[in-house]
């Protein structure tokens, strides 16, 4: 039994500290650092250069008037934006939607090959110095340009994360409200990560690159903007963090197309960490390594998988140790994925209970992930991406 209850107490440390504790030191690392060091750019120095909004689209139709009203609408001055939509494989009224617009540049191929090859051929009428990335599902506020484009102003930044909000309906079932608590908590993680060094990965819903720092990626790839913005890390610079720049989203329709949604990403985070290697290198990212491998490695390796030892080891060491803490540990494991399992019955109701949301999307994330690692083994996730359903907001 010592190996056993040495992989119990391992497991149960790395799955605290990839959800908690990791968060809990990265805090401490925070406060320390915010002692000793003060930030030398002033905040009044006022910054606007040209910059080009890119949005990859895929039959919008129903969407896509409200998201250009949306972006024709962003305070900063219209002769320094760009605007370009890429809507590669478009099959319904997108294209001819987007046309009606003569400040919009459309580029449009009939062949349907992936956000990433329609980005990497998109870039190549990029003229300014800046690109901001979004998303065709989402709605950005009014200040955005303004707010990413600051962080550019220290030579050491070369891209910038926005914040992604989720617009949680009323009636949202319970995929929803983890969906909105999860990035609540992912947002915290990114503002400490960002003040510490860097952000661990930009989300795709929105974030923004130095234009000369940009390399074409692979076109099988399936996380565009993770690879992105870690290829920069690579290059020596920071991914900065504006979260009072943001996109706004509803969560998915349903829980089939949540779970649809967490397997691709799960599949495309096994695929960037085989391409990202070189970053566990502590000796040659000094800077990244923890970050990257706390934040985002553990969460797709370690801890599912710690998981799943937890609750076979604990069992073992009920059956054959007995020791009362192995007992309480046992009884708040099964409490938890008991509510785990009445929160997926609520959601299949399409029902919401906020004590359940909880340990139904963390269950829910972690068997996504399984299922992305398995796709990622046999080749079987593909890089075309596909429009997901989204709830309607009430009012």
């Amino acid at each position: 039994m010592t190996i056993v209850s040495v992989i119990f107490w391992c497991s149960l440390f790395l799955v605290f500290y990839s959800y908690i504790g990791y968060g809990i030191l990265l805090f401490l690392v925070v406060r320390l650092k915010r002692l000793l060091y003060k930030p030398g750019i002033p905040d009044n120095i006022s910054f606007t250069p040209e910059v080009t909004l890119m949005v990859a689209a895929y039959n919008e139709e129903a969407f896509i008037r409200e998201k250009i009203a949306n972006t024709l609408s962003l305070d900063y001055p219209a002769d320094k934006v760009q605007i370009i939509f890429v809507t590669d494989g478009s099959s319904d009224n997108t294209n001819n939607i987007i046309k009606e617009y003569p400040r919009i540049t459309l580029l449009y191929e009939a062949e349907r090959r992936g956000k990433t090859m329609a980005v990497n051929r998109a870039m190549k009428y990029v003229k300014s110095p800046f690109v901001v990335f979004c998303d065709a599902n989402t709605l950005l506020n009014k200040d955005v340009l303004n707010r990413l484009l600051i962080h550019f102003r220290d030579p050491a930044t070369g891209a910038v994360a926005g914040e992604k909000k989720i617009l949680v309906p009323g009636d949202a079932a319970a995929e929803g409200a983890g969906e909105g608590m999860y990035w609540k908590y992912e947002s915290l993680l990114k503002k400490w990560d960002a003040e510490l060094y860097s952000v661990m990965g930009a989300a795709g819903e929105l974030f923004a690159i130095r234009t000369e720092l940009y390399e074409d990626i692979p076109a099988d790839t399936i996380l565009d903007d993770f690879m992105i913005s870690f290829g920069i890390n690579k290059k020596g610079y920071r991914v900065a963090y504006a979260p009072d720049a943001y996109a706004m989203e509803t969560p998915s329709a349903s829980l089939e197309d949540e779970y649809k949604r967490k397997v691709r990403i799960s599949a495309g985070g096994f695929q960037s960490m085989s391409r990202l290697l070189g970053l566990l290198n502590i000796f040659r990212y000094p800077r990244i390594t923890w970050q990257y491998v706390s934040h985002r490695v553990l969460r797709w390796t370690a801890a599912p998988l710690c998981l799943l030892l937890l609750i076979i080891t604990n069992i073992l060491l009920c059956v054959f140790n007995g020791a009362t803490v192995y007992w309480y540990i046992l009884i708040m494991q099964v409490v938890f994925y008991i509510m785990a399992l009445a929160g997926y019955i609520q959601a299949v109701q399409q029902k919401k209970s906020r004590l359940l949301y909880i340990p139904f999307y963390f269950t829910f994330m972690n068997i996504a992930v399984y299922k992305g690692f398995a796709r990622f083994l046999k080749k079987k996730q593909s890089a075309v991406w596909e429009r997901s359903a989204r709830q309607l907001t009430t009012g």
